[in-house]
């Protein structure tokens, strides 16, 4: 049974979708499946058959993804129900900053699938203008990552840290010939392996700066109100608590590096004893990157079917 005040909403970012997902969800809770018919209907188009059927191509392209993990997150949500105890706090990675904003009430479902969907065409256009990429730095400390990426950085070259995810895996971004550099750099500072990621463009780095303006202006246009509880925002992992400052720090996140591991240390703060964290979407990741952040966690992933009726069971 969760108490009524230590509860931390994770909402999963992108590379976290596949095909199939969100199907179980459907056929067995109503609530889940209004959620995608009215994640459909905002966007146009039946993004959910996507979800349920592929092809894992059109599933894959940025612009589909996003929402697609947004709309698993807020069907687990929707199936929960008044059996979910009102979060202390919600925390996402990149894209799932916006759902956890969702399931705050700062952001109407319908809103908040039209904001990533253009969110992810900015990054793609940004990406296709200026070619970039991604790689996962694992086995060395984010200062050292920092240092290695500084290193290599010269001539309008850059790699920065982009996801500081557990204390010893940091996700680098940047231009490619920078980004192989700074990989060989961490590799001579001790690092144990650099893994090439398949991404569209240089996330959460200066190169997605070309996408800011329009993304300002999709979210100073949404409707964004104050959130019911604190979100813990990815550049800063500052628990967000008025719309003013969610919108602000929505755009900066575009460029700025996501600070999870901050994020996660922030909400544990702000919670207390007896924290317990519920991943809301697809896989389990963000659950597995807590257990390298929190002692002793108590954490647990929803996403299909099955793991929402167990939780139910218990509640």
């Amino acid at each position: 049974m969760v108490g009524p005040h230590n509860t931390v909403l994770l909402c999963p970012g992108q590379g976290a979708q596949k095909v199939g997902m969100g199907k179980d969800l459907a056929a067995r809770f109503p609530a889940a499946a209004r959620m995608f018919e009215r994640i459909d209907g905002a966007l146009g188009f039946p993004l959910s058959r996507v979800m349920f059927e592929g092809p894992e191509a059109e599933l894959t392209a940025t612009h589909n993804a996003q929402p697609a993990i947004l709309a698993h997150s807020l069907a687990v949500h929707a199936a929960l129900g008044d059996k979910l105890p009102a979060p202390a706090a919600a925390l996402g990675h990149s894209l799932g900053e916006y759902s956890a904003y969702a399931t705050a009430g700062a952001i109407a479902p319908d809103q908040a699938a039209k904001m990533v969907r253009r969110r992810g065409e900015l990054m793609h256009e940004a990406g296709a203008a200026r070619r970039g990429t991604m790689a996962v730095v694992l086995g060395l400390a984010a200062p050292d990552v920092a240092a290695a990426c500084q290193s290599v950085s010269a001539n309008g070259s850059v790699a920065v840290p982009a996801n500081l995810n557990a204390p010893d895996q940091t996700v680098i971004s940047g231009d490619p010939d920078a980004v192989t550099k700074a990989g060989d750099a961490c590799l001579a500072r001790g690092a144990k392996r650099i893994l090439p990621l398949k991404v569209s463009g240089a996330f959460h780095s200066p190169l997605m700066a070309p996408a800011a303006s329009g993304l300002r202006s999709v979210v100073d246009s949404a409707g964004v109100a104050d959130p019911a509880f604190p979100v813990i925002a990815n550049a800063t992992a500052e628990a967000v608590t008025t719309a003013v400052r969610a919108r602000q720090l929505l755009v900066e996140q575009l460029t700025a590096p996501v600070r999870f591991v901050e994020c996660v240390q922030q909400a544990a703060t702000l919670v207390g004893a007896g924290a317990r964290f519920i991943e809301i979407g697809p896989g389990a990741v963000l659950a597995g990157l807590v257990k390298r952040i929190v002692p002793e966690p108590n954490v647990v992933s929803l996403g299909t079917a099955d793991d929402v009726s167990r939780f139910l069971e218990a509640a």
